[in-house]
């Protein structure tokens, strides 16, 4: 708008009645094209999908690791049937399943099934593996608060 009001100002200034009508509508077309917009996109939604210092099997969740901080953001997409093998996570974890199901098994039997939208925040250093039982591929995205040059998964 900026660009547009300063030679326009200086025109209006040395215009007539004609000129500042003509600016008078430019701007309300202008005033409605904001206030249009904005009722369009509406107020801001924030919805906590997790908030918690337990993992989904109600263990405390441990310290943040020492060192430089270092965040892995990952998309993950397992296929039909398959189930990825046991591991485990040695840094905190969360995350949202985007498509599809999944179902997650801890060494002591502790079971959770997820759907899309839902959110897990994951068991740390504690054995593990999921599998997707459903009929489409699984899409995941997990965040990860680790470490400089330290691991995010430890294979079994």
């Amino acid at each position: 708008y900026l660009v547009l009001i300063k030679p326009v100002f200086s025109f209006y200034r040395k215009g007539g009645f004609r000129m500042r009508k003509l600016l008078a509508g430019v701007s309300l077309v202008f005033v409605l094209l904001n206030s249009s917009f904005a009722a369009e996109t509406g107020p801001v939604n924030v919805e906590v999908l997790a908030k918690t210092d337990k993992s989904w099997n109600n263990q405390q969740l441990p310290h943040y690791p020492n060192g430089v901080a270092e965040v892995t953001i990952l998309r993950i997409t397992i296929p039909a049937g398959m189930e990825l093998p046991m591991h485990k996570h040695p840094v905190i974890n969360a995350g949202i399943m985007l498509r599809g199901e999944l179902t997650v098994v801890t060494e002591d039997n502790d079971i959770l099934k997820l759907e899309a939208g839902d959110a897990i925040v994951e068991v740390v250093d504690k054995w593990h593996y999921g599998i997707n039982e459903g009929k489409g591929p699984a899409e995941i995205v997990v965040f990860y608060a680790g470490a400089e040059d330290a691991p995010i998964t430890v294979n079994y």
